[in-house]
């Protein structure tokens, strides 16, 4: 059975490039980038020369990149490690309602420290009003935390303002963005986004799983969450993983992002074409949303079912963020939809590795299932 995976917003396929480079660094240049020899010395220059491939991509220092195990502690890093360091200045941090649950968790825990937790609730189509932010910052603010792009509906956010935000209010603010699911898709630089800091993960962009990168402003302060090394300036110290850290600089020297944008703008275009002829079938994703994820509804036939009709068929699909492991979408909770669009979703998403033959085999797939599943009304 042929298979088609459509579920890159949960992880695609390793390149070639990523999985030569991290095979290698595992068994030919294998030192330990700290050693002081000639094995660590041709280590740590691998290491940097990934770090400045990634550092390139966003338009910031090779300096400014500090490798974590992914994106979940990349937040992390990132929020409590801005909130502790500020927590003289004020106790306020503002972040949406439809964050990655790295970022909503890590948020809660620090309510619970005494720190103020504000949420941007999104609209129906799953847009955060610029103005609902604005509102929300103040003199007590010390982090605003808002995605790029959001993992379920693919939903851009106006994260290009919000720097200006903060310094017109002069709130002593800093302004962190998830971007695990806008890099590499659409170009994300620093100085256009005006943020401090920026999180991003190889696994998102067909490098390997387990490594991932936070950019931090220079001159920005926080404290971190691991304690013991020199390593990366004692922001995340420990012994670097070198195969994993290289094998994302290779996936990004890879990045061919306006050429991959076009193309899956057309696949997007195509299967949404199809698909709305099916009785039942509601998109949830806005028009203008990020063309890589399609979260939409058919209605009547739990996501589950679906899903896993789907399966049998070779067709890979989710039903919201692999995170939530299956349970009910917050994000389009959070947006205030029906329980039956929400039971019955699907999160379709591409890759640069996609196809029209996969988008056929899902639109056959999804008509089959309507067909053939019982659908309740």
């Amino acid at each position: 059975m042929t298979e088609h995976y459509l579920d890159n917003s949960a992880t695609t396929a390793v390149c070639r490039e990523a999985a030569e480079k991290t095979l290698e660094m595992m068994t030919v240049k294998y030192g330990n980038p700290s050693s002081l020899h000639n094995k660590g010395m041709e280590a740590e220059e691998e290491t940097e020369k990934a770090r400045d491939i990634i550092a390139k991509s966003l338009g910031v220092s090779p300096e400014e990149i500090f490798f974590t195990s992914g994106g979940t502690e990349a937040n992390n890093t990132a929020i409590i490690g801005a909130a502790r360091a500020a927590k003289r200045k004020g106790n306020k941090i503002v972040i949406s309602a439809v964050e990655h649950s790295s970022v909503l968790e890590t948020a809660q825990s620090l309510e619970k420290d005494g720190f103020e937790i504000v949420k941007i609730f999104p609209d129906a189509e799953g847009h955060i009003n610029i103005k609902d932010i604005d509102e929300a910052i103040d003199e007590k603010t010390i982090l605003v935390s808002v995605m790029t792009v959001n993992n379920e509906t693919g939903a851009i956010f106006p994260t290009d303002r919000i720097a200006k935000i903060i310094k017109r209010k002069k709130s002593p603010a800093l302004f962190h963005t998830d971007c695990v699911q806008a890099y590499g898709k659409i170009p994300v630089k620093a100085s256009k986004l005006g943020a401090d800091m920026i999180t991003v993960s190889a696994h998102k962009v067909h490098g390997p799983k387990g490594v991932g990168a936070l950019y931090i402003r220079k001159g920005v302060r926080i404290l971190p969450l691991i304690h013991g090394g020199e390593q990366q300036k004692k922001i995340r110290p420990g012994t670097e993983a070198v195969p994993l850290i290289c094998g994302f600089g290779a996936a990004v020297s890879m990045f061919e992002i306006d050429d991959n944008y076009n193309k899956v703008v057309a696949l997007r275009n195509y299967t949404l074409e199809n698909l709305l002829k099916v009785d039942g079938v509601e998109v949830n994703s806005p028009k203008d949303c990020l063309p890589y994820i399609i979260n939409l509804s058919v209605l009547g036939i739990k996501s589950e079912t679906m899903l896993h009709f789907l399966a049998s068929t070779g067709v890979y699909v989710s039903s919201s963020s692999a995170c939530a492991k299956g349970q009910k979408s917050y994000v389009l909770k959070a947006m205030r939809l029906s329980d039956q669009r929400i039971d019955s979703a699907l999160r379709i998403s591409f890759s640069k590795y996609s196809t029209k033959e996969d988008a056929d085999a899902l639109i056959q797939g999804i008509i089959s299932g309507c067909n053939s599943l019982v659908r309740k009304k």
